[in-house]
């Protein structure tokens, strides 16, 4: 007598989440997938791409369609629900390298920490969800290398607990990397690796586009946090949040 995602448990989806982590998918492009309709009508098995199986095992359904001049339909996918979006990242975790029970630990520290607005135990909790991962994973495994695998790990992290995280935002001054709204509160997250870029850059993005004044209409606190993480430490090594 509980609303739970029955269909999601008894789907075993071992094939599909190795078949996107062998293809190194940027999970949170699967809040909101564009794509044609030949990709979607693809059914060989042995070189599907993963929207297509996405979209034929029912993990992701259609929001939205866009006709161009020339006739070509564009696909907009997005889960169908809360629930298939948090099982289903949940799922894809122990692959991108964290251990199913530490994870879980960090999470359950990670939404008490969001609602109470207690920053140093959100960064606590995401510095210890990147440290349990184990270093022969890293070594033996390549998705660690690829650009989006840090916040591939952030986003399905928040998405496997149901909360509200929208991956590139859009704004009248650009995108947001990613937007969580709470009840009372909204947090707005900006990414960058340090090998990449110069450390600092996270934050002061956040701050040079003005992205919280999208957010700032209803009322509700906004929380600006740039976030940088380094290949070679392997964890987050910035955490800022702008003083007052």
């Amino acid at each position: 007598r509980e609303f739970r995602p029955y269909w999601f448990e008894t789907g075993t989806p071992t094939f599909l989440v190795e078949h996107l982590a062998r293809h190194r998918f940027f999970t949170p492009d699967l809040s909101r997938l564009q794509t044609t309709e030949a990709l979607l009508s693809s059914f060989d098995v042995e070189r599907i791409e993963p929207e297509a199986l996405l979209w034929q095992a029912g993990y992701l359904t259609l929001h939205g369609v866009e006709t161009a001049r020339s006739g070509q339909r564009l696909y907009t996918l997005g889960y169908p629900n809360a629930e298939v979006e948090a099982a289903l990242n949940e799922s894809l975790l122990p692959l991108f390298g964290p251990e199913a029970r530490p994870a879980a630990q960090a999470r359950q520290k990670l939404e008490r920490a969001l609602y109470a607005g207690e920053m140093e135990a959100v960064e606590a909790a995401f510095h210890a969800l990147f440290a349990s991962i184990p270093h022969d994973w890293h070594r033996n495994n390549p998705l660690a290398q690829y650009e989006g695998y840090y916040a591939s790990v952030f986003y399905s992290h928040l998405a496997a607990l149901g909360l509200d995280a929208r991956v590139e935002d859009a704004t009248n001054k650009g995108r947001i990397d990613l937007a969580l709204r709470l009840e009372d509160r909204v947090y707005l997250f900006e990414f960058k690796v340090v090998e990449l870029v110069p450390e600092g850059r996270a934050l002061a993005q956040l701050q040079a586009k003005g992205y919280a004044e999208k957010y700032r209409a209803p009322g509700l606190p906004v929380t600006l946090v740039g976030i940088e993480f380094s290949r070679e430490q392997r964890n987050l090594v910035g955490f800022e949040v702008p003083e007052g």
